[in-house]
Parts: C-alpha cells; structure tokens; sequence
C-alpha cells in the first residue's frame, strides 16, 4: 500500500461508518437492541481507524493540503461543504465518546437524548468525508492524471 491509497482507504472507512450508523439507527427503531448494539460498537471502531488513517496521512504528507480543481458554482458548493464537515468532525469526537459512555454506563435515557443530536452530526460528518474525497480526488483534482 503506497500513501496514495490512504484517502481511498479513508473514504471507504467512511462510507462503511455511515451504513453501519445508518443500519444501528435501524436496528434500534426496530427493537433489535443488541443488534444496536454490535453495529454502533463497529461504527466507533470503523471510524477510530479512520480517524488513525487520516492523522497517519497528513503526517506522512507533512501536513500538505490537497488542493481542489474545481471552480464557480462547484467550489462554492465545495467549500461549504469542507467548512462545515471541518467544523463538526471536530465536534462529534467528544460527542460519541459521551454517547457511548452512557450506554456503556447503562444511563440509556441520557444515552437517547445525547444520541438525537449526535446521530445526523455523525451521519452528515461520515457522507460529506466521502464527498470531500470524491471532490478532491475523483471528479475535481487540481492535478489530474
């Protein structure tokens, strides 16, 4: 695996985190707590590593920004898009730690309430990571090969 697989590599972790909370929220709807359960535990683990691969990646690159090629209205688009995806990825970290912990705490009616925030920030965290992948190195890369 070369470096330039890692953005792939994220943006598949992404989208993998995003069925999986898609799929808890499904199960929990349904009364399937444990399935709730084993698929909520898989997307805090799937977005751990993605958390790992991306810090590992701008490491690696030293930090250096990938710049997007596109312009107009798709850049207006795109930049709002990465402001706002920036703004709340900083923010869910604490905020599925706190989920978790009260449903590892057993404190579910806390753990429902912290969840009705939590879910759509994580959801919309994990489907604009893989837009912003798809933007910067699928349909509009500054460099195209």
């Amino acid at each position: 695996m070369d470096i330039s697989d890692i953005p792939a590599l994220n943006a598949g972790l992404n989208a993998l985190s995003t069925l999986l909370i898609i799929s808890g929220l499904v199960a929990i709807k349904t009364g399937k707590e444990k399935a709730h359960r084993v698929l909520m535990i898989s997307a805090v683990a799937v977005s751990a590593l993605f958390l790992v691969g991306y810090v590992y990646h701008k490491w690696a690159v030293k930090g250096v920004h990938t710049p997007f090629g596109g312009d107009g209205l798709m850049a207006w688009v795109y930049y709002t898009m990465l402001i706002t995806h920036i703004i709340l990825a900083m923010a869910i970290v604490p905020l599925v730690l706190r989920v978790v912990f009260l449903a590892a705490t057993r404190q579910f009616e806390k753990h429902k309430r912290w969840a009705r925030w939590t879910y759509p920030i994580w959801l919309y965290v994990s489907v604009t990571g893989v837009l912003v992948y798809f933007f910067i190195y699928v349909w509009f890369p500054a460099n195209p090969v």
